[in-house]
């Protein structure tokens, strides 16, 4: 009785102290499968290198030997399930979202973990991001089947987890809080926004506990800068900009010319390509905290710097768009440090003596990552909660306006996942009326005040009519035709004659939302779903008239 009760609450959309603690059992849930995930990695390269991250101190060999075997062990597993469940990282998870209320498919998962963790421990430039989103949303999806909770809530829940993956992965909560918002569910609603925070802050708190407090960008100290950095910010948001743009469109290149190709022989080539770019440039191999060390301690070798921009790019985009499974976020990162760091080299003729070289790959990184991600609420944040430094704020909005203003109206650029989700021909886009009706679970709205007969006998039938109200619904069931709705045919009852009229009844389970039965009744415009127990199909709890779902979109729209 009690999960009743629950199920009941959350299927409407309004913030409740229960909806916030799901938030954070599913933070949590979410948070010890990423802990797991980042454990895995640490342990593992410990066992070979001797820093994290580090495949400098590797000779040659073993460099490009440890990409490609890493590749042939990942398209084992992908092959263990047939190749069926490789869609993976943010991409699929915006799809799952928007389509399917969060629900994450078992197997997929069970790629992006293990294929997720030995792409990073064997130094493919790709970021732990993308796995620890698709783990999120997948852990807090449990949760929500577990407890056959509504799937308006199941959806907010798959955000929580998502939130909690990103929060657990950089040690964000507030930057992930906000990419969920601006990137996965893409609107901003008080009742989601309320526990997708708390999960995040159960994020960041699991992961403080494991991994300590410190951020990984802890070693870029940020220094205020003067007015007169100000219009050369301009010029560096511009080119950071059109370097998104050319990433962004050279990813999608390389997705397309690799399509006819196999997953197989797709992967193999990746870790060929890998190796060879780790044989040559070890610096430029891992997620990209190797390239931000050596940035920040190196900062006047420019031609060290270049080959790693340029070796790194190459590396990303061959990762990402040949199919490793990781995210691009963390890569975007590295690219946007070097890239920013490369920019100081010009910034200490406008100001002489003054250390910016931190501030300026931090500024990189800003705008690279909202114009490649279109994500600019995001970026700022999370250079906010990275650098702890309230000097960067200006600066930062600076760059990322400029970056983003000259990607999407310049050269016309959009976000890299929407690109990929329209490459893999999922669907991200609902209408405004189902999107309106998906944060309404149907129990909210169901008529529980209805009459069930198990028979077709006509005569029964009118008998039960008469002795109802007229405003209770009479279902009836025979095995020839189903459930219907039996009611007066005002348009052929007269004294002499009573007609009965049948309206057919699709069936939905009472964990569905309005947007389940508007996709039923839709094209007729009329009739009505019956609303069964989500436990067995043959106990009718209620039923929903198209009425009530017009009602909805008519008048109380503007409320959801």
């Amino acid at each position: 009785m009690h999960l009743e009760a629950l199920r009941r609450r959350l299927a409407r959309p309004k913030t409740s102290a229960q909806l916030c603690l799901l938030g954070i059992a599913a933070g949590l849930i979410a948070a010890g499968l990423i802990i797991m995930f980042r454990l895995t990695i640490i342990i593992a390269q410990n066992l070979f290198l001797d820093n994290f991250d580090d495949f400098t101190t590797l000779s040659e060999v073993q460099r490009f030997l440890l990409p490609v075997g890493a590749a042939c062990v990942i398209a084992f597993f992908a092959y263990l399930t047939g190749f069926k469940h490789y869609r993976l990282g943010i991409p699929f998870v915006i799809h799952r979202m928007k389509m399917h209320y969060g629900q994450m498919p078992f197997y997929n998962t069970v790629n992006q973990f293990f294929g997720g963790a030995l792409a990073l421990i064997s130094g493919f430039s790709v970021g732990r991001e993308g796995p620890s989103v698709h783990m999120g949303a997948t852990g807090a999806s449990i949760l929500a089947n577990q407890l056959h909770l509504p799937y308006n809530a199941m959806r907010t829940l798959s955000g929580c987890g998502v939130a909690a993956g990103i929060a657990a992965s950089f040690n964000t909560p507030l930057a992930a809080v906000i990419f969920v918002m601006e990137v996965v569910i893409r609107e901003y609603k008080v009742h989601i926004f309320v526990p997708i925070m708390l999960a995040a802050v159960t994020g960041a708190l699991a992961t403080q506990f494991v991994f300590g407090a410190d951020s990984e960008l802890a070693l870029i100290s940020v220094t205020p800068l003067s007015f007169w950095h100000y219009p050369y910010l301009v010029i560096c948001g511009m080119t950071l900009g059109a370097v998104a743009y050319a990433f962004n469109k050279n990813l999608m290149l390389i997705i397309r010319t690799f399509k006819p190709l196999s997953m197989l022989p797709r992967l193999l080539i990746a870790g060929v390509i890998a190796g060879g770019i780790g044989y040559l440039v070890p610096q430029a191999m891992g997620s990209g905290m190797s390239a931000i060390t050596i940035a920040m301690t190196s900062p006047d070798n420019v031609q060290l710097l270049l080959t790693i921009l340029i070796a790194k790019l190459l590396a990303t985009l061959f990762a990402i768009g040949l199919g490793i499974p990781g995210g691009i976020i963390g890569p975007v990162i590295g690219l946007g440090v070097v890239m920013g760091t490369l920019m100081s080299f010009f910034a200490h003729m406008v100001a002489p003596g003054t250390d910016v070289v931190g501030t300026y790959g931090v500024l990189g990184m800003a705008g690279l990552l909202a114009a490649t991600l279109h994500a600019p609420l995001a970026a700022l944040t999370a250079v906010m909660e990275l650098t702890s430094s309230p000097q960067i704020i200006v600066p930062a909005m600076l760059v990322i306006v400029t970056a983003y203003v000259t990607a999407l109206q310049v050269f016309g650029n959009r976000s890299i996942f929407l690109q990929q989700l329209d490459f893999q021909e999922l669907t991200y886009q609902v209408s405004p009326a189902k999107e309106a009706l998906q944060k309404v679970g149907i129990m909210a709205e169901m008529n529980e005040n209805f009459k069930l007969l198990y028979s077709a006998d006509k005569e029964q039938i009118k008998e039960s009519l008469a002795h109802l109200d007229g405003q209770t619904p009479l279902i009836v069931y025979d095995e020839d035709n189903g459930y219907r709705l039996a009611e007066y045919d005002l348009n052929l009852m007269s004294e002499e004659n009573i007609n009965i009229l049948y309206v057919e009844l699709d069936g939905v389970s009472s964990q569905a939302t309005l947007a389940d039965a508007f996709d039923i009744l839709k094209d007729k415009r009329s009739g009505a779903v019956y609303v069964y127990d989500m436990h067995d199909e043959k106990e009718i709890v209620g039923i929903l008239r198209w009425d009530q779902i017009r009602h909805i979109l008519t008048i109380r729209n503007a409320l959801l």
